[in-house]
């Protein structure tokens, strides 16, 4: 097929549309089904305390899936710069990205195997795997937006990618609900309507993602790599390392990137299991508030990329960071004893969706848009994506820990008010660019 110029319309939305692909990855198994289908599998055979126990040890299982979840994201936070260097100089984006979608929609689909005590190793152990094979292939995805699009798209593309991630990932998620809640259609259980959901989101991911590759150029600036291309990859990165100090906004945007990462991806990590564990909401109402989210980010997303084109970026994200805030509030005023407390569940959750696409378009654009003139946008974009997973890593990890501590998670969520205030005042600090305004 013919390569296709930058900025073409159809590239663009080839481009966007892996984010329809990967995004039920993010719903389903990250946020919604998932996390309900092990909060309940792990309760079954909990012990009196609670307590679940793997490698001889007894866990919180709620501490336990934070814990494993920062393990994978460490790993990817390691081998992400290392692959991107040698992806940069090889050209070899496009086979970076296949094999990490490869690996987390077969583990995904690994999932289906969890079904009692004996096989929670095969929870954690694709946990894991898919979410390395989740955040893997988006550090790649991501490198490729200052290729495709110029600087004056880059905002509406982003969101569009967004939008078709939502809209994709809640017409599954409206498929899964039905078996799910029919007990496939009334011919099996439950938890086999949550499994099979498992087997359709790594289907759906590698199919659809197929549509992305045969746009996608390969190998953008004609590198042809030596035989020692591993060495000339740390080379890059080396390079890319030293040349981020250069870049003051650059920098500023990734200390405030990672302050309110901390609190946006905890959030969404943890919002399915806090309605369950903390309000005690049956799953039916965990799962439409996790589907408002997603249908009220398609909105919000579109909103604040048109706020942006005329207020600016970072006016835009400074707007965001505040509402993210008061959610922090929001989610710690709720209580199982409050009457009507899933109406302010169903309230949060609309909040929580205007800012959440709306947040994570507009970084991936103001990043894009304050990078350099480079040919190493995998390794920059590395440095972006490593930011993000230290920044979950620790908000797992202070929101495990406090839970532990206080046995309650509504200390947990109000603590990351904390991270967003950083965050904002950060952004406050970033003088205007030409393109970042």
């Amino acid at each position: 097929m013919k390569s296709l110029e930058k900025g073409n319309k159809k590239l663009l939305n080839a481009w966007a549309f892996y984010d329809w692909a990967n995004s039920v990855y993010s719903l389903v198994i990250s946020t919604a089904v998932f996390p309900i289908y092990y909060s309940s599998m792990t309760s079954s055979f909990a012990n009196v305390d609670g307590d679940i126990m793997f490698l001889g040890t007894p866990w919180n299982p709620t501490t336990l899936y934070d814990y494993i979840l920062s393990f994978s994201f460490l790993i990817v936070a390691f081998i992400s710069p290392i692959l991107s260097g040698i992806a940069d100089y090889t050209g070899n984006k496009l086979k970076f990205l296949k094999f990490f979608c490869l690996l987390g929609s077969l583990s995904v689909m690994g999932l289906f195997f969890f079904k009692d005590e004996a096989t929670l190793w095969v929870a954690i152990l694709f946990t894991i795997t898919a979410s390395i094979g989740f955040w893997g292939s988006i550090v790649f995805y991501n490198a490729y937006l200052p290729e495709i699009a110029y600087p004056e798209q880059q905002d509406n593309v982003s969101a569009k990618g967004f939008i078709y991630g939502y809209t994709g990932s809640v017409i599954l998620m409206i498929l899964s609900l039905v078996m799910i809640q029919t007990s496939v259609f009334g011919l099996l259980d439950e938890a086999m309507g949550s499994r099979i959901t498992f087997l359709l989101v790594g289907l759906w991911w590698l199919g659809f993602a197929q549509i992305t590759y045969k746009r996608l150029p390969n190998n953008v600036y004609g590198h042809k790599p030596d035989k020692d291309y591993i060495w000339k990859g740390f080379r890059a990165l080396k390079k890319v390392t030293q040349e981020l100090k250069q870049y003051e906004a650059l920098k500023r945007f990734l200390v405030s990137f990672f302050f309110f990462s901390v609190g946006v991806q905890t959030i969404v990590l943890m919002a399915g299991i806090f309605g369950s564990e903390e309000l005690g909401l049956p799953t039916i109402n965990l799962i439409l508030t996790i589907m408002l989210v997603q249908i009220v980010a398609i909105f919000g997303a579109f909103i604040f990329s048109r706020l942006s084109n005329k207020y600016g970026n970072l006016f835009a994200l400074k707007i965001t960071l505040i509402i993210w805030g008061l959610v922090c509030f929001l989610a710690f005023s709720l209580d199982k004893s409050l009457e009507n407390v899933a109406l302010y569940f169903y309230i949060m959750g609309g909040v929580l969706g205007l800012v959440l696409g709306a947040t994570q378009s507009l970084s991936r654009s103001t990043y894009s848009k304050l990078l350099p003139d480079t040919e190493d946008h995998a390794t920059y974009f590395s440095f972006y994506d490593v930011t993000e997973k230290i920044a979950i890593v620790i908000g797992m990890f202070v929101f495990g820990l406090l839970n532990a501590i206080t046995g309650s998670m509504q200390w947990s969520v109000l603590f990351l008010a904390i991270f967003f205030l950083i965050a904002l005042i950060v952004l406050f600090t970033i003088k205007k660019t030409e393109h970042v305004k």
